[in-house]
């Protein structure tokens, strides 16, 4: 259909609801979280996922991967991470007598960053570039990334001994910053009655997952959106 008919507006609420009881079946409860995760999809941000561990960061990330069926890597932030351990590097190849470029995880459509404040600055700088301008520049040379790259990032709010708070220029560069307590009672119940019954979320529910939304429909989602704003001259002023 055409990106600014009734029926494609139509085709993307169907996916996005998709997308929502799919994360759903995995994770209970949490649905201010998921629908904050679905908002910073659709508007083209990023995301930075603060709670305690154990509150299904890291779970909600790969469900929606599934979800998307776009390339997705993870990467775990340690204190001795490089930021070519991120972007890549060039490698000589003494056969053809040339450098070769290996790609890092950071060329992917969705990257979960775990507990990105456990790195040093210079590795979370690394993440700038690509967060802003959808590119790298790695000896000298630019090299573009997935037009749809979104960064899904991971921090614990407690246990702050031996991390590296975000500086505010990295903060900035996240749409959103969604904090996930602990779920409610009822909700906490059902999961372990699930795991009573022999249900395990992280394996079989996420592998149950099948893609409902592709790379190139998520980046029409966009467009349709932004097509769709419309912003009152009062609100204007009101921001400024």
């Amino acid at each position: 259909r055409p990106a600014g008919s009734t029926g494609g507006v139509e085709e993307f609420h169907r996916q996005f609801r998709l997308l929502r009881e799919g994360l759903d079946r995995v994770v209970i409860g949490q649905d201010r979280v998921k629908e904050r995760m679905l908002v910073c999809l659709l508007a083209g941000g990023h995301a930075l996922l603060e709670g305690v561990p154990g509150t299904a960061k890291t779970l909600l990330a790969l469900a929606l991967s599934r979800l998307l069926g776009c390339r997705f890597r993870r990467i775990q932030f340690t204190p001795d991470l490089m930021p070519a351990d991120l972007l890549g590097t060039n490698i000589f190849n003494q056969k053809t007598q040339e450098f070769e470029f290996h790609p890092g995880p950071i060329f992917a459509d969705l990257l979960l960053a775990d507990e990105v404040n456990r790195t040093p600055p210079r590795t979370q700088s690394a993440l700038l570039e690509a967060m802003q301008e959808h590119a790298v520049t790695i000896d000298g040379e630019r090299r573009p990334i997935s037009s749809v790259f979104t960064v899904l990032a991971t921090q614990n709010p407690v246990e702050f001994e031996g991390t590296y708070p975000l500086p505010e220029a990295q903060r900035d560069r996240f749409l959103l910053k969604i904090v996930i307590d602990y779920p409610l009672p009822e909700e906490e119940g059902r999961m372990l009655a699930a795991y009573a019954a022999g249900v395990r979320l992280h394996d079989e529910a996420v592998a149950a997952l099948s893609p409902v939304l592709s790379p190139e429909e998520l980046a029409a989602a966009r467009r349709q959106a932004a097509a769709g704003v419309r912003v009152e001259a009062d609100v204007l002023s009101y921001i400024l």
